[in-house]
């Protein structure tokens, strides 16, 4: 008998010993049968997970009846799991782990009555702890007057830093601020006197040493440049400038912009009764395909652009279909060669509907006919938005009317609906008219834009149209033509027919042999930078000559606002200027930041009624940042004035300021000053009253290092009061200067 008692006692003692371990054999697993009537704890609540260094610390609510708890782990979310450890406390700390994993937990409960269902899995990923960054490297000091600039590596994994000064070489510093970014400007300085400088960084492990010590000495330097500003000589900024094509479509698209264009070659064959289109030769090529939008509901692609915009603050610019024909169907790519494409695969443009069919207008047009009508296709649209007159006087965002697109180029971009060869430019301006007056018969104060040329050879010659014969500085080009036609059209028609001359400005300019906008690269010579950051220049400048074709064309200086100015008001006096797809390459250096705040500061002080940049293809951001230095450059709501001060320099290759005044604050004066060379300059800007407190904004190759999106940083406050301002601009920059 005692033998048989050691046995039993054995075997119990080595049940309850590996009870950790074995689920099965000492007890029913889940909610099924159970020892003695022990109920089956529930599962556990609460579970939570809490990542350390190495581990991740657990917590749970305690489920009645449990006398231990089974703890689980996976690295994949919903097991299979392991058991790693069976407390009998509601806490466990799972240690030993690989920083930077995600594990997943479940816990069950167990008794002698079995174990529970899992708990509700958790997860955390184990961490290191921060270090204190390392010291800063490259501290460099810059002296201006009454201040120094100071710039600095950015360290990696610093999340701001503390600037600390002296007036004694090597000790006695004080904290005086503490950004966030590699760079400050300390301002009301005294002249003459030496400032040293030393930086920290900080995270939340702690500070770094300082870094290595830099001084300057403030002085009131002769200025490299003088801006010169008169305001007497004032203009009305359109807030049309600051657009985009595809707004909805861009990723990190700056903040407040005001135009979205829905343009480009797929537009010109559209149809709005069924929303098939035709890229031409951009795709396929000479698809046709639901491309655009995926249902046949009529004009839903151009509502649902129009409707975004609407949402997001933006007004309109759509495209009206001139050429003449539009896809009838998505059924894939069109032959060219077959002589019965048009009337097998595409339908007639008629610009206004009576003129076919005498029915009236309808939202549902049918779609087994041969022809779709552009003035139904305006009025359809405005029944979509009933009450919100998008074509009418105004409207909060207005919708603008867009006579196709690059219509110099249809033989070559449009062949399946244009061939060989391309619409003569007397028919185009006829057309151009026919379809105008058809538009305002419905809406009489719609804005509507034309020719839309694509580029220098459109505007000079309508690509090599054999009835015309430009000369330099005749006024014989397709513009002059152009302006002629519709100002003849316009007094038949007792209003302008059209309002907008509209041209696009992909720049020619080159450096090192290399187009400006197919230059994407991080890194850049000084000739190609050069060649970005002076390319805007040709927009308006007439004595700067940049390396390109047109300039050979010309024999000197584009100048191709102040030309296209000239002539209209020669020939139709109150016509305006877009400039609706453009680009100055630099795409991921600051070159491209400098040449997009160059291209919107010149469309402001040139009276340019709209502008949109055309995104290209890749990354941009550095392009886009442009946009922020104009817009929303405090990181919020702060935007550049809407009335230009003509503001003159006395070194535009170098230095270029743009000067507005804002009519909804009284006294606020905003600049945003370019330099565009690769030294500082201290610049002088005279001439406007200013009182207050100059508040600093700016982009510099440095500041923009491991930004996204790339945009101005605070660099402090200055003094500023009198009608002199000076400051020294960091090489290649952007400074916004916001004085109230």
């Amino acid at each position: 008998m005692q033998s048989i008692y050691r046995s039993i006692r054995i075997v119990v003692i080595a049940c309850l010993a590996t009870l950790t371990i074995v689920l099965a054999g000492c007890g029913s697993y889940g909610s099924g049968g159970n020892s003695g009537g022990t109920t089956v704890p529930a599962a556990p609540t609460g579970l939570m997970a809490s990542a350390g260094n190495a581990q991740v610390s657990l917590s749970w609510s305690a489920s009645t009846g449990a006398t231990l708890y089974y703890v689980k782990r996976s690295t994949v979310t919903g097991g299979p799991y392991t058991q790693i450890s069976s407390p009998t406390a509601t806490t466990y700390t799972d240690s030993g782990l690989t920083n930077g994993i995600r594990y997943f937990y479940v816990v069950s409960a167990y008794n002698s009555g079995g174990q529970s269902a899992n708990s509700a899995e958790v997860n955390a990923t184990p961490t290191a702890p921060p270090t204190a960054p390392t010291a800063p490297a490259n501290l460099q000091a810059t002296a201006g007057n009454a201040q120094v600039s100071l710039t600095w590596t950015a360290n990696a994994g610093a999340t701001s830093y503390h600037v600390k000064r002296s007036t004694t070489n090597g000790s006695g510093y004080a904290q005086i601020a503490a950004p966030t970014v590699a760079n400050y400007m300390d301002t009301n300085l005294t002249n003459g006197t030496t400032y040293y400088y030393v930086v920290t960084a900080l995270n939340s492990a702690g500070e770094s040493a300082n870094s290595t010590q830099a001084f300057a000495t403030p002085a009131n330097a002769v200025p490299d440049v003088t801006i010169t500003i008169d305001p007497a000589k004032t203009k009305s900024i359109s807030p049309y400038i600051y657009g985009i094509n595809f707004y909805n479509g861009v990723s990190g698209a700056p903040p407040l912009l005001t135009l979205d264009r829905a343009g480009g070659n797929r537009w010109t064959a559209y149809n709005w009764e069924n929303n098939f289109s035709n890229a031409g030769s951009d795709y396929g090529p000479y698809n046709n395909d639901n491309y655009l939008w995926p249902t046949t509901v009529p004009a839903e692609a151009v509502r649902s652009f129009i409707a975004a915009d609407q949402a997001s603050g933006l007004a309109s610019l759509i495209t009206f279909q001139l050429q003449g024909y539009v896809s009838a169907d998505g059924n894939g790519l069109v032959n060219v060669n077959d002589p019965n494409h048009l009337a097998n695969r595409f339908k007639q443009v008629i610009e206004k509907k009576s003129m076919k069919d005498s029915s009236a207008f309808t939202m549902t047009p049918l779609t087994s006919d041969a022809y779709v009508y552009m003035d139904e296709f305006l009025w359809a649209l405005d029944q979509k938005f009933t009450g919100m007159g998008i074509f009418g006087t105004n409207p909060a965002h207005p919708t603008f009317a867009s006579l196709d697109n690059e219509p110099d180029l249809w033989n070559s971009t449009h062949l399946e609906v244009q061939g060989s060869t391309n619409i003569s430019s007397d028919n185009f301006i006829i057309k151009t008219g026919t379809l105008a007056k058809a538009l305002k018969d419905q809406f009489p104060n719609l804005v509507i834009f034309g020719p839309v040329n694509y580029g220098f050879n459109g505007i000079y010659g309508w690509q090599g149209d054999s009835t015309l014969s430009p000369t330099p500085n005749g006024a014989n080009w397709f513009a002059d033509k152009y302006l002629a036609g519709i100002k003849t059209a316009s007094i038949a028609y007792t209003k302008p027919v059209v309002d907008v001359y509209d041209f696009h400005w992909y720049s020619e300019a080159r450096g090192d042999n290399v187009r400006v906008t197919d230059m994407n690269g991080a890194s850049l010579t000084d000739n190609q930078v050069q060649a970005i950051v002076q390319s805007p220049r040709s927009l308006w400048d007439p004595t700067y000559t940049e390396i390109s074709w047109i300039t050979g064309v010309l024999g000197g200086p584009i100048n191709i606002l102040g030309r296209l100015q000239a002539k209209i008001n020669a020939a139709n006096p109150g016509m305006k200027i877009a400039i609706t797809e453009y680009e100055n390459g630099g795409w991921n250096h600051i070159a491209g930041t400098i040449a997009q705040a160059d291209n919107l500061g010149i469309f402001g002080a040139q009276g340019v009624f709209a502008a949109n940049f055309w995104p290209p293809n890749g990354t941009y951001s550095y392009a886009l940042a442009g946009f922020r230095a104009f817009r929303g450059f405090d990181g919020f709501s702060s935007n550049f004035g809407d009335t230009s001060l003509q503001a003159t320099s006395s070194g535009v290759k170098d230095v270029v300021v743009y000067a507005s005044l804002d009519s909804t604050t009284p006294g606020r004066v905003v600049f945003v000053a370019i330099n565009r060379s690769n030294a500082p300059k201290v610049t002088a800007i005279n001439g406007q009253s200013l009182s207050g407190t100059a508040h600093l904004y700016q982009m510099t190759a440095a500041s923009a290092q491991g930004q996204n999106p790339v945009q101005p940083v605070s660099i402090g406050t200055m003094a500023a009061t009198g009608s002199t301002l000076t400051i020294t601009l960091p090489a290649y920059s952007v400074t916004t200067i916001d004085v109230h």
